[in-house]
């Protein structure tokens, strides 16, 4: 099993929503539009994969967890090109293979779909 490394970029020509596409850390544009680390054997995303939303809605905000989504959705931006690279290393590499996904914008209208809610105990246990 390998871990893969996934980024999702706006292709190089895609100006849809560059100005809210934000580093949390400097706040300057960037063209990542998500970014997963894998280690399961499932197959690389194919072009016409679309990338998921998270959302967050207020009514349905765990008061345990205020601030993380509650709902998801199939996503407006849509895999044309996928790319990837492969450690020359495997013996000391994070990852065995870096992914590209490029995906253009190409709006679809799907529905928002509940996230599964986490159970957590909130019961301290003592440690004998």
């Amino acid at each position: 099993m390998g871990r893969k490394y996934i980024i999702f970029r706006a292709d190089w020509r895609e100006e849809q929503g560059a100005e809210s596409r934000l580093l949390a850390h400097t706040k300057a544009t960037t063209d990542i539009l998500a970014e997963y680390f894998d280690s399961s054997n499932s197959s690389l995303p194919e072009v016409g994969y679309r990338v998921r939303e998270y959302h967050k809605i207020d009514g349905f905000a765990d008061g345990d967890f205020p601030d993380v989504s509650t709902h998801s959705r199939v996503g407006d931006w849509e895999v044309v090109k996928v790319e990837e690279y492969k450690s020359t290393n495997q013996n000391d590499a994070d990852f065995e293979s870096i992914v590209i996904c490029y995906c253009k914008y190409s709006p679809i209208s799907t529905s928002l779909e509940p996230l599964p809610q986490v159970n957590v105990s909130h019961q301290l246990q003592e440690v004998k």
